[in-house]
Formats: structure tokens, sequence, C-alpha cells
């Protein structure tokens, strides 16, 4: 996939300040500083463990860091709620959505919508979640329960939810993990079509789509960032190479 890129504005949306995280005596993330700019596509790749999922958690709010700063369009919310997060523009969504199963998809978003943008009058409320449906893919579909729809559907209705907040900040977390290669390829093109006005993060594990689609990656081990480059140069990095392959002297092909 060659995904088409447009050039961001420089101006930070998120800047994460020396972050570390404990669970106990377990650290999790060490010293991690990052800056992304408004209307980039920045994709977090790493071995499993190497920390990606707990730093959207803490720019998500849905844990704090144990120390280090969390900056959101020049402020500090390092101690802000996630709820307060999520009405400041920050959308977020995990490797398993969560969604109320026995509800319709309509009702779905409609819940999402009175969460994040409070004084809507119910024709302005049906008319959004209306579009959300339609930008996601789901008009068929938002009768049906939850339970009812596929795998893929569901990953793009955990799409409309995060949208449903009018988010500045994108934080996607494996968002084609699960999906078949038909469906993973629509979804990523459905993703590839949002605004620019739209910062991403995006955790991917399939390197040649995290680099296609991204105008920066960060590469994490072991709760450390190894490097922060332009997917051109990710893609000749020796240091890379080991993060994928240990110490093998083999090198990692990428498609072009």
């Amino acid at each position: 996939m060659n995904l088409a890129k447009e050039t961001s504005t420089g101006e930070p949306v998120l800047v994460l300040n020396s972050i570390c995280k404990s669970f106990g005596r377990l650290p999790v993330l060490n010293e991690v500083s990052l800056s992304v700019a408004k209307g980039e596509r920045h994709a977090l790749l790493g071995t499993n463990g190497a920390g990606k999922t707990t730093l959207l958690n803490i720019v998500s709010g849905d844990f704090r860091a144990t120390s280090g700063q969390v900056f959101y369009e020049g402020e500090n919310i390092s101690t802000v709620s996630m709820p307060k997060r999520a009405r400041m523009g920050i959308g977020r969504t995990y490797q398993i959505p969560l969604l109320f199963e026995d509800m319709t998809v309509e009702e779905n978003v409609m819940i999402a919508l009175g969460g994040t943008q409070r004084g809507l009058n119910r024709r302005s409320a049906r008319a959004k979640v209306a579009e959300l449906l339609s930008m996601c893919h789901l008009e068929p579909r938002q009768s049906n329960l939850v339970n009812e729809i596929a795998h893929g559907e569901k990953k793009q209705l955990e799409l409309a939810l995060a949208l449903s907040a009018n988010p500045k900040l994108l934080l996607l977390d494996e968002p084609a993990a699960g999906l078949s290669p038909s469906d993973r390829s629509a979804f990523l093109e459905l993703i590839e079509g949002l605004p620019r006005d739209i910062t991403i993060v995006m955790i991917e594990h399939d390197m040649d789509i995290a680099l296609s689609f991204s105008d920066n990656v960060t590469v994490m081990k072991d709760g450390k960032v190894i490097v922060t480059e332009s997917p051109e140069y990710i893609k000749m990095n020796a240091e890379v190479q080991k993060v994928y392959l240990g110490e093998h002297e083999e090198e990692v092909q990428f498609e072009d």
C-alpha cells in the first residue's frame, strides 16, 4: 500500500517530555520524549513489550505517568482526566473494541456523541450520527445490534465513536489487527481518507503499512525510544533491523 502524504504544519500538537511509567517495581516506559506536529501521521513501531500501548494510555489519560509531562496544544495535561482530554479533542481506539454489544450501531454512536458534545439538540445529534456512520461506511448496519456485525465492522464502529468528539489528535492502537487482508486494506483506506486537521498517532505491527502511512516513525524497545525519523531513514537503519531481528546478520526487506 502506498498512501499519499501531505506536509504537516510543523506546529506541535503533542509533546511528551521524559515520560516514565512503572507498575509497582516493573518499569514499562523509561524517559520517553516525543513531538508530533499538527496534521502529522506518526507511527509507533516495536516488538511486543516495547511500551507502545502504555504510551498511548498515558496520552489519552487511561494511565498517569510516574514522571514526566504530557503537553497537548501547548498545555500541560499530565493531571487532566481522561473524559476531559476527550472533550479537549483527544480521541482513542483500542486493540479490542470497547462497544455496547447489546445495543445497535446507531445507539452506540449516539451515546458516544452525548458524552463528548454536550448541548446538541436531538435533530443536530441525529444528523451528526448519520454523518459519522456514513464516514465509516456503516449506514447499512445502523439498526443492527453490535453483536450481529463482523469484527471489521466493529473496528469501523469504534473509529466512528472516536471521531464523535471531533478529535484534533487521534490515537489508534493496532486499528487493523485481526482483519482479513481485504478488510484490512479497506479499513486503512478509511483512515487514509481522514482530513489532515486530525493528527494521527498509530501503533502498527506491519512494517510496510506503517512506513507507507506515516510522515515520521518512532521505534521503541524495552520502554525506550530507539529512533524517531522519516520512513526512508527507518528503512535503512541498522538499529531498527536489530529490534526486529535481534542480532541476525540478515536484513528486513521492505516493500517499495
